[in-house]
């Protein structure tokens, strides 16, 4: 057995242990993280060679070993509040931590038993990232923690990554960044050839390639503790992950590649005003000049907020749901913007089944920021990938798996797009066809499902019935849009 999966399978059988008393998988990670780092301090601070301190002495893991019966309770508790004051890396992760397991005997199996019998720094990054990385998931599939929201398929990551093709001369951002998947595939893309690079660019990528924003406390701190589990960051420096709300502002700071899936919620928690005046009314007003277009959807919003934050001559992908396609007004205003003052060049259409949100029907959008030209659009051609007429697919019985991509990794030849050749699922529209389009309307499709003339081509019942829940789900979605729409209307 793998010591990755020895570690995935130690890590688990814990977790069955505190399930009985009401602790979910993504709250159990959460406790393995903080108790993990200060493990990981605590192998810092005592090794042989250049020991080093990252957490004071009052907060080490040697306190939690000394507690005993009821008051290892009380020292957790004080070493959690505390550190949650502390700058950096070490802030983001403690931020409004709390002690979930209330049995001090579990606790202290969990410290003793599990974590301190490991020494954690010296496994490979890789067997330690990857055995955290599958708590992730399971968390992400335990349907009660709602952590799936956050939680892009890793295959659908893999291949948007390989399209991309992020190097060490890139930096990286995703302004949702959930658990922090999108930022760890296009790290380990870029660190290969790692041998050959220069000290300043081995720096670079552990800590200034990879930047984050996550709006909530806790899958910031998952998001956090997984970049450094996997070698991203350093546990005394400054956090690779920011907690706030990246649509509230334009940050300053430009990047080369930006890698996204915003959150499928439709709302904002914001009152938006764009530089056409109008407001999208929430809570809190927030006007940004840089936005062509007010509106209350947070998928538009963060389309705008990532033109924004991309440099010149940089390159996105952004999954956005059906709705971004075709939806009129904000939406509209929005594609004909990127059509003109951005090469959108690529669009992977996707198939249902693939998230853990139900209702979901979603798209990849590419992109590539260019200098800006009046008068002529930089979009030549729009090539558009279906792989949604005639998939289907289920997150048990059949996954998106990497090998689903491979043609359309194949076919996107980023590198040297004049060599792309059209097939079956892979055809291309010129900027005029798109154009002329009603409402510049993207919800572009050509293929015949067979599911429709033959019979002997329909799906097993289960993905039927889970085809028909996201059908029924995703309608409410628009029908919702469309209420919010009338509302700001009469509003305005």
């Amino acid at each position: 057995m793998s010591d990755s999966r020895r570690l995935v399978d130690k890590m688990w059988s814990y977790c069955d242990v505190l399930r009985d008393d009401g602790v979910g998988v993504i709250e159990y990670t959460e406790q393995l993280t903080y108790l993990l780092f200060l493990k990981m301090a605590h192998e810092r601070a005592t090794r042989r060679l250049a020991p080093e301190r990252i957490v004071p002495e009052k907060y080490s893991w040697q306190r939690l070993l000394d507690a005993q019966g009821d008051n290892l309770e009380v020292v957790y508790t004080q070493i959690l509040v505390g550190l949650a004051r502390e700058p950096g890396l070490i802030g983001t992760i403690f931020r409004k931590a709390q002690n979930r397991i209330q049995d001090p005997a579990k606790l202290r199996r969990l410290i003793v038993d599990l974590i301190d019998k490991e020494q954690w720094s010296q496994s490979g990054t890789d067997i330690k990232g990857d055995a955290y990385e599958e708590l992730l998931s399971r968390g992400a599939s335990d349907k009660g923690s709602g952590a799936g929201q956050y939680f892009t398929p890793r295959a659908l990551i893999q291949g948007i990554v390989d399209a991309i093709r992020p190097t060490v001369a890139d930096s990286v951002v995703d302004p949702a960044c959930g658990t922090g998947g999108f930022l760890l595939v296009a790290h380990q893309n870029a660190e290969q050839g790692a041998a050959s690079m220069t000290p300043k660019q081995r720096d670079h990528l552990r800590d200034t390639f990879a930047a984050g924003y996550e709006l909530v406390d806790g899958t910031a701190r998952l998001a956090s503790m997984n970049l450094l589990l996997h070698g991203m960051g350093k546990s005394n420096g400054p956090s690779l992950i920011e907690v706030k709300d990246s649509l509230i502002a334009d940050p300053g700071d430009r990047w080369s590649v930006v890698l996204s899936n915003p959150p499928f919620g439709r709302k904002s928690s914001l009152t938006m005003v764009g530089a056409d005046g109008r407001e999208a009314r929430e809570d809190r007003e927030i006007e940004r000049q840089d936005f062509v277009a007010t509106t209350s959807n947070k998928q538009l919003n963060f389309v705008q907020h990532i033109m924004t934050i991309l440099d010149t001559n940089g390159r996105a992908a952004v999954v956005l749901p059906d709705n971004v396609l075709f939806e009129g007004g904000a939406g509209e205003t929005i594609r004909r913007k990127l059509l003109n003052d951005f090469d959108l060049h690529t669009m992977l259409r996707l198939p249902t089944g693939i998230f853990y949100a139900n209702g979901v029907k979603a798209n990849v959008l590419f992109f590539d920021k260019k200098v800006a030209r009046p008068g002529q659009p930089w979009t030549e051609r729009l090539w558009v990938y279906d792989l949604r007429t005639n998939k289907h697919f289920t997150l048990k019985q059949n996954p998106l798996r990497r090998a689903d991509l491979d043609e359309f990794v194949a076919s996107y030849k980023g590198g040297n797009r004049s060599e792309r050749t059209e097939s079956e699922r892979w055809k291309s529209f010129t900027y005029d066809e798109i154009f002329a389009r009603d409402k510049a309307n993207l919800d572009i499709t050509w293929l015949k499902d067979d599911s429709l003339e033959d019979l002997d081509s329909l799906p097993s019942p289960d993905v039927i019935a889970r085809e028909i829940v996201e059908d029924l789900t995703a309608a409410l979605a628009e029908f919702e849009a469309v209420a919010t729409a009338l509302e700001e209307q009469l509003r305005g």
